[in-house]
């Protein structure tokens, strides 16, 4: 469509619009109707005086194009901005705005109307160029009287999710808005098909430039009908659903400016044509599972902004980054970029923004970087870089925000860095740096946030009591020593939050003169491993510490009545030696006791805390039968490693806001409660493994099941499998080894394609052990045990990874992410060793003992270069030890070929000249050493290679032992810190807790993670 000459006149530049008004010539007073409808609407609208800054000043004294927000032409209003102005109510279609015909450009943006629907008085503004209604806290539908304002150029109908399009759809309100530039729809519920609204869009708005749909529930893939819109420059579609790949067709947008993309539910690999697009200048694909690389970027590149934190790119930095000139943002965050910093990111001096974070970043940083000479925000935590903090990073005077922690920087922090007055944020923890506190830190006075857990040492210098604005101080894990000093923070006026455990500084707790003496409130105490005796008296006095850590530390006794006193939010007393009655809980969030001396009956009630954890101490009695109307609000409880006995009481799913619950390693007796099966709807991970429970597991799992983690290992149940647990879609741990559960290979859960950990060991499972080949899901699977049953088949499982060690007696409490395994042991299992295992490059450890495997041992094996471990014991394998084996298995330190049929000679090279006799007992036709039968001249030849002819078999595992941590500390990371707002208290108090989980996960650590990221920079930006 082509426009007319003079309508051009209409789209003054539409930007200015959405910030001002054009500015119009005032020729006459303004019309005596026009001062009329203005004050009749003022006098009807309900707003908030003290924060108005345009109505609280129309008064009938002065001509009304002269008021603020008023624009007229010719003495009528032609423009009307009171956006901002807090009016709360008032606007109906009986408003006399609805009278000013003549009006083109009206902004009625961030008031707040309770959600009361737009009126459908603004269809008779027909004159309207520009319509802004954003965030004015309108709800319900859109009327459709919008669609007759014909001439609109700008619609901004962005909210706070209260509007909808149902009815009328967006292809009845757009259909006649044929002059539309610019659209914004952010928050309003579209629920539409990319199909749908693509073609909506692109048939009816043919001008279109801008366009904004961020959260607006659409689904599927965007449609290539938008290709139509030739004119269009900005596309933000965020926070959508598409679940889909990129379009490539949106490499093809000759005028695209600006890209947003983020929290899509993309995936696959991203067209590189994109980046490369001459007019791109923003672009956000941050929070999505895509990956990819990085192009080559052409010289004069137009990017400003490149984001791309939170997906799976991957690669190193182009040199040719550097021929972004432009670019004044870069956030790379939680990737999985490597490689260095090219020397070329000099040329980009008009940086403000670097985020490189959670990366494997390696190197040491470039004397380049002293370029960047307009860099408010670095943060190059939690990756591998090296060296020293240069000059380079000393010299950047702007910075604000500088974020180094978790590399391995070492030396001292250079006298240069006096430079960096500006900043607020100082994080160089988990470091290797060294020395003492410089003394030019008090020179930084803007200091808000201190985190330094390195190697220092020394006492903390009193000059920190300068830092006036400091709030946050994180000094754990140092080598701080001597008295602290109670003078360290007189000066400080705000209320801050501490950190001084792991330390070896000596803190006085008790007396007036106590080191933490009231100079200063505390909101966030944290005092844990600094050997503590008593509790601090000075606490006494905190009335506004709302949290406080004195875990591990050496305190005993009972908790003094005070400190129920002090209305805490989360309190850590852990690992210590405390004893006696617990009182007065119910102001807490947070309760962590684990580690105690507590004993006798459990609290009655509990405390309704939203974290609860009581474990490994020594309480002894029943579960009281009033603990779900206790613990209603509860998301967390472990009552783990006590010595409760009894039956678990049905009241105990009335908390039906449980998360997580964990009574394992207790003395429970009878059967499960049917409800607590069925709380599964909600209940992420139940952990009640080691116990004495009996009875069937219930078959009644709800279809919408959304357990992650279930855990019966150690009890005494019997039956079946239940069918029903199939429905539980997000089960990523199963474990119900152990018990006496007799059923064939769990087929009907072979659908559940997010299985990590699959426990079937030791009870009575029998027939094949797997579902097939070709129909086998679990792709993903990381841990299987499935000995000591009768299976008498197997199947071959190429991606099956899991960890146990034959003969270790002890729960494993780490599992590498490096670690893969296969355990078949304790079976029926027959036939020769499969020369497909050679595939799995990445096993660590196999065991097949105890089986009846025959024929000889495959050559192939030794193809497992990473084998550190391997048991074929006890079965019935024939011929000599393949010298493969010997030759190639360097990392080889656990052999055990006892008690079968070898013959011939031992190698006795690289590590097969370690092993003891015991590795070869029981083959009486095997000579050589370390075996006292030698060898004749016809035996020393090595054993010849065989031919690939034996059947497909496949890896399981055999498991007895599986630490209780893993259902644990799965919901410990994936449902409860998510829930709880206190940052500090999730990445400080349960460190090590964590460790251990993602450890075990690595996956669940990128996604955990990721979520962490997406937390940090969303209160980064409320900071900034």
């Amino acid at each position: 469509m082509k426009i007319p000459f003079f309508s051009w006149f209409f789209l003054i530049p539409i930007y200015s619009l959405f910030v001002n008004f054009p500015v119009f010539v005032v020729s006459g007073q303004c019309r005596g109707d026009q001062r009329s409808y203005l004050l009749d609407m003022k006098n009807n609208l309900i707003f908030n005086r003290t924060r108005s800054t345009k109505l609280v000043h129309w008064n009938d004294s002065a001509d009304c194009c002269s008021w603020k927000g008023v624009t007229c032409n010719g003495g009528l209003v032609v423009g009307l901005n009171l956006g901002a102005e807090s009016i709360y109510d008032g606007l109906d279609n009986s408003s006399s705005l609805f009278r000013l015909h003549h009006l083109q450009n009206l902004n009625l943006a961030d008031n707040g109307f309770n959600y009361s629907w737009i009126p459908s008085g603004f269809g008779n503004l027909t004159n309207l160029r520009y319509l802004n209604l954003s965030y004015a806290d309108f709800g319900g539908q859109i009327p459709i009287e919008i669609s007759r304002l014909t001439r609109l150029v700008s619609l901004d109908l962005s909210n706070y999710y209260g509007l909808k399009l149902e009815n009328p759809d967006l292809a009845s309100l757009v259909h006649n808005l044929t002059w539309l530039t610019e659209l914004y729809l952010d928050g309003v519920n579209i629920s539409s098909q990319g199909n749908e609204w693509c073609q909506a869009v692109s048939s009816s708005l043919p001008n279109l430039r801008v366009l904004s749909m961020i959260d607006c529930n659409l689904q599927g893939p965007p449609d290539s009908s938008l290709l139509k819109l030739h004119f269009l420059s900005i596309i933000r579609l965020d926070g959508n659903n598409f679940s889909a790949l990129v379009p490539e067709f949106f490499s093809y947008f000759r005028n695209l400016t600006s890209l947003g993309l983020s929290l899509c539910g993309l995936n696959g690999q991203f067209p590189k044509k994109i980046f490369q697009i001459p007019t791109l200048q923003t672009i956000d694909l941050s929070s999505n599972e895509l990956c990819g690389s990085l192009p080559e970027f052409h010289p004069n590149g137009s990017l400003q902004s490149l984001v791309l934190s939170n997906t799976a790119f991957s690669g190193t930095l182009p040199n040719s980054i550097g021929n972004l000139k432009r670019l004044s943002k870069i956030d790379l965050s939680l990737c999985h970029f490597s490689g260095s910093i090219p020397n070329s990111m000099a040329n980009l001096t008009q940086l403000v923004h670097l985020d490189l974070s959670l990366n494997s970043f390696t190197g040491s940083i470039p004397n380049s970087m002293a370029n960047l000479t307009q860099l408010v925000h670095l943060d190059f935590s939690s990756n591998s870089f090296t060296g020293s903090i240069l000059t380079s990073i000393a010299n950047l005077v702007q910075l604000e925000h500088l974020y180094l922690s978790s590399n391995s920087f070492t030396g001292s922090m250079p006298n240069s860095m006096t430079n960096l007055t500006r900043l607020v944020f100082l994080h160089i923890s988990s470091n290797s740096f060294n020395g003492s506190i410089p003394n030019f830190m008090a020179n930084f006075t803007q200091l808000i946030e201190i985190e330094i857990g390195n190697y220092l040492e020394g006492p903390i210098p009193t000059s920190i009591g300068k830092l006036q604005r400091l709030r946050t101080l994180l000094f754990s894990s140092n080598n701080f020593n001597g008295s602290f000093q109670h003078n360290v923070f007189q000066q400080l006026k705000n209320p801050l939050n501490l950190d001084l455990s792991n330390n070896n500084l000596l803190i006085e707790c008790n007396g007036t003169n106590s080191s933490l003496s009231p100079l200063t409130q505390f909101q966030e105490l944290r005092l844990a491993s600094l050997k503590l005796k008593t509790f601090p008296n000075f606490l006494r006095n905190q009335t506004k510490v709302f949290t406080l850590d004195l875990s591990s530390n050496q305190i005993h006794g009972e908790i003094p009545n005070c400190f129920w006193e002090l209305g805490l939010i989360g309190l850590n007393l852990s690992y210590n030696f405390l004893e006696g009655p617990l009182l007065n809980l119910s102001s807490l969030f947070m309760l962590d006791l684990r580690s105690n001396q507590f004993q006798g009956q459990l609290p009655t009630p509990l405390p309704s805390c939203l974290y609860l954890d009581l474990s490994w101490n020594n309480f002894s009695s029943v579960i009281p039968t009033g603990i779900g109307n206790s613990i209603f609000h509860t998301n967390f409880l472990s009552l783990s490693n006590n010595k409760l006995n009894g039956h678990i009481p049905e009241a105990i799913c009335n908390a039906t806001f449980l998360k997580i619950l964990d009574l394992s390693n207790n003395s429970l007796s009878g059967t499960i409660p049917h409800c607590l099966i069925a709380m599964s709807e909600t209940l992420k991970v139940l952990n009640l493994r080691r116990n004495n429970l009996t009875g069937k597991i219930s078959d009644i799992f709800p279809s919408n099941c959304g357990l992650q983690t279930l855990s019966l290992n150690g009890n005494l149940l019997e039956g079946m499998v239940p069918n029903s647990l199939a429905n539980c879609t997000n089960l990523e741990l199963l474990d119900i080894g152990n018990n006496r559960i007799q059923d064939e290979f769990p087929c009907h859960l072979k659908d559940i394609s997010s299985l990590r950990v699959l426990i079937l060991g030791s009870n009575k499972f029998f027939g094949s052990a797997g579902c097939g080949r070709l129909n086998a899901t679990w792709s993903i699977l990381q841990i299987v045990d499935l000995a000591s049953n009768n299976f008498s088949e197997y199947y071959y499982y190429q991606d099956a990874i899991g960890i146990f060690i034959k003969g270790l007696e002890r729960e494993l409490v780490k599992i590498l992410t490096i670690f893969t395994s296969i355990d078949l042991s304790c079976n029926n299992l027959d036939g020769p060793i499969p020369e497909e295992i050679e595939v799995l490059k990445s096993l660590h450890f196999l065991n097949l003992s105890h089986n009846a495997f025959t024929g000889r041992i495959p050559p192939s094996l030794g193809k497992l270069s990473k084998l550190e471990s391997l048991d074929l014991s006890g079965n019935k394998l024939t011929g000599g030890i393949p010298m493969q084996l010997a030759d190639s298995l360097i990392f080889l330190s656990v052999l055990n070929l006892s008690f079968n049929q070898l013959v011939g000679p031992i190698p006795y090279i690289k590590q097969f000249a370690t092993f003891s006799e015991g590795s070869y007992e029981g083959n009486k036709g095997l000579c050589g050493h370390p075996l006292k039968a030698e060898c004749g001249s016809a035996d020393r030849r090595p054993p010849a290679p065989f031919e690939d002819i034996h059947s497909k078999s496949g890896p399981l595992i055999d498991w007895n032992y599986l630490c209780v941590e893993l259902g644990f500390v799965f919901g410990f990371g994936m449902v409860i810190w998510p829930l709880v707002l206190w940052k500090r208290w999730r990445i400080q108090y349960y460190k090590h807790a964590d460790d251990i989980f993602f450890r075990i996960f690595p996956q669940l650590y990128l996604r955990w993670e990721k979520n962490h990221q997406v937390q940090r920079h969303r209160i980064r930006m409320q900071r900034h």
